[in-house]
């Protein structure tokens, strides 16, 4: 305990940056077991939808009672996470170094805080016009991209550039959730052991399941490199609608992972070490 008290002084972040992250995970969570749970009840016939994304869920939370207050807060919250992403990537307080191993990790950390800095400007875009802005979404996004990678020479190796970047990312959560120590940045210590063996199991359980959609995304993405096709990309509705094809009850499995991956944002938001 006095050992990681000690850290925790070393590498403090400003307190407002802490609380608008640990809102920003709370945000991350409620977007997942949005999309999750309306992919639950797809599976069981319950209406639901296998083709939600996080702009989709946005405005899902958006039409629910007090649903513009919630989704305005969730937008300050994934603004001051993005700030710290890219804080702790330009930082480095987990000293990642310099070496190509480290100026990736970091780099990842910079690209993550840029894209939930979009994804707060869509939810902001939402709250104040009530309209995302005219953005498109995730699967429209990486259609329009890779169109235009295509009509670069040499573009087809962009695909599969980032095809084996996304499946390589699934493949590290896969492993991640299998690991003993599933999260080291939990602290979870003085918590009961029977609970943070539950809350262990939550986030092995959704973490794997993320691993699997990303993978699947860049299954996507090898398929529009292969075939020459922009049309074949897609982000996380295509990858649902996708993996809806292994049956019900795996993608029952893999819905009820996507909740829980949503969870797991919520044990972050409490228990996650936040530093810069």
């Amino acid at each position: 305990m006095n050992a990681y008290v000690g850290h925790m002084a070393e590498h403090k972040v400003a307190p407002w940056i802490e609380k608008m992250a640990r809102v920003g995970f709370a945000a991350k969570g409620v977007l997942y077991v949005t999309i999750g749970a309306l992919a639950v009840m797809a599976a069981l016939g319950q209406g639901g939808s296998t083709s939600t994304d996080n702009r989709e869920a946005m405005s899902k939370i958006y039409d629910a009672p007090f649903g513009r207050a919630l989704l305005g807060v969730m937008a300050l919250g994934l603004a001051g996470y993005a700030v710290w992403r890219i804080i702790e990537g330009i930082r480095d307080p987990e000293h990642r170094g310099k070496d190509a191993k480290g100026i990736a990790i970091r780099t990842g950390q910079v690209v993550r805080g840029l894209l939930h800095l979009a994804l707060a400007g869509a939810a902001a875009s939402l709250v104040l016009y009530q309209s995302s802005g005219g953005g498109q979404g995730g699967g429209d996004r990486a259609k329009h991209w890779s169109a235009r990678a295509l009509e670069l020479p040499g573009g087809v190796y962009i695909l599969w550039a980032v095809a084996g970047i996304l499946v390589g990312y699934g493949a590290y959560q896969l492993y991640r959730a299998c690991k003993k120590n599933v999260d080291k940045h939990l602290y979870l210590k003085n918590l009961h052991e029977g609970t943070q063996k539950l809350l262990f199991g939550v986030s092995r359980f959704g973490i794997a399941a993320r691993g699997i959609v990303f993978g699947t995304i860049g299954v996507l993405f090898a398929n529009a490199a292969r075939h020459h096709n922009a049309s074949e990309t897609g982000g996380l509705a295509e990858s649902m609608q996708r993996l809806v094809q292994l049956g019900k009850w795996p993608f029952f499995a893999i819905a009820a992972g996507v909740v829980a991956y949503g969870l797991y944002q919520f044990i972050c938001a409490k228990y996650r070490r936040i530093e810069t």
